[in-house]
């Protein structure tokens, strides 16, 4: 049996319409039964926050795609500079900081996982 593709999308950018189509693309690989997760490093971190209220126009994508627990994790350090710790922490989600503080991306290399960074 062929093994199934894995995917790491790696959000690097804070701006919000970036960030809707690593939602969108999560959810999209997730229903075709591909292996799909998402960090959350650099300005990115800030959106833990901002997509954190109800309010917001992502609020309901964003909250789909934790409950299926396609996000891998936040960096530690980029949560510290941007605020986003208590939201991270509130939210349930892991803090991921291999290298420095940083998520080590050689380490989903080294298991087969394409990554893909936006």
């Amino acid at each position: 049996m062929k093994p199934v593709p894995k995917y790491l999308l790696v959000a690097f950018q804070g701006e919000q319409m970036c960030f809707v189509h690593v939602l969108l693309n999560a959810l999209d690989m997730h229903s075709r039964g591909l292996e799909v997760r998402i960090i959350m490093e650099g300005m990115a971190t800030q959106l833990v926050t901002i997509l954190g209220y109800d309010s917001h126009a992502f609020a309901a994508l964003y909250n789909e795609v934790k409950a299926k627990g396609l996000v891998e994790g936040v960096c530690r350090a980029c949560a510290t500079r941007t605020g986003a710790v208590e939201s991270t922490e509130a939210q349930g989600l892991a803090f991921l900081s291999d290298i420095s503080g940083h998520p080590s991306l050689a380490r989903y290399l080294q298991n087969g996982w394409t990554v893909l960074t936006f």
